[in-house]
């Protein structure tokens, strides 16, 4: 039976409120926060298929007021700029290793961008080491009944939840090696991020907190756990 999911009480969002204004005193809120300090400009997001890290980034820019990017967006202003659509790309990505160099190097470049951003992409945390870096995860069977009801995700076809469940896991694997022998970024290696937080039975809004609640600890120098099952 499923649990319910873990939600954020306004006792919680004061005591955050608590902790930015500990960081950085004066702070107002938590956005006033981001916008104080510069020792994070960067929020970075990875994480399993259907852990929910569209969502979080989309949170976190209301937040924050940090502008959104993600590997889509880099992708589709490529294609455009080539004159070709975001498919037709992707084949020749096959056999010209220039157009993932240029994507790999738009997302480096953020690195140096003074501009606040949160990035929702598998390597950002890689290319953008500045960054705080976030890993969310969830149960494999959660995982591919999210996926299997996202009418976002049509493009994905599954005769069921059996067989989703070994696809997103094969589809991990392979990245994962794929990345690690590309660039020597390991991915299954989570000591690489900041925050680990399981999805399976919290909120978007619960799973915001905890990644605010975290920067705002280590800001204050203050230690804050990495991992939140």
């Amino acid at each position: 039976m499923a649990k319910d999911r873990k939600k954020v009480s306004p006792c919680e969002n004061a005591i955050l409120l608590k902790c930015s204004t500990f960081a950085v005193p004066g702070c107002r809120s938590i956005r006033h926060f981001f916008m104080s300090t510069f020792m994070f400009k960067k929020i970075t997001i990875t994480g399993d298929l259907g852990s929910g890290k569209s969502a979080l980034s989309h949170i976190l820019c209301e937040k924050t007021g940090f502008e959104y990017i993600s590997t889509g967006q880099v992708q589709r202003k490529l294609a455009l700029e080539m004159g070709i659509d975001t498919l037709e790309m992707n084949r020749r990505a096959d056999t010209d290793p220039s157009i993932d160099e240029r994507i790999d190097g738009i997302f480096t470049a953020l690195n140096k961008d003074p501009k606040g951003y949160v990035v929702d992409s598998r390597l950002a945390w890689f290319f953008i080491p500045d960054s705080y870096k976030i890993y969310l995860q969830t149960d494999i069977h959660v995982s591919a009944r999210r996926i299997l009801k996202d009418p976002r995700r049509n493009s994905e076809q599954y005769a069921g939840e059996d067989e989703a469940v070994r696809k997103i896991l094969a589809r991990k694997q392979s990245e994962n090696a794929r990345f690690l022998q590309k660039y020597g970024a390991d991915c299954a290696n989570l000591h690489n991020f900041d925050l680990v937080i399981d999805t399976t039975f919290r909120t978007p809004e619960a799973v915001a907190a905890l990644v605010i609640k975290g920067m705002t600890m280590k800001a204050a120098g203050v230690p804050f756990a990495r991992f939140h099952n």
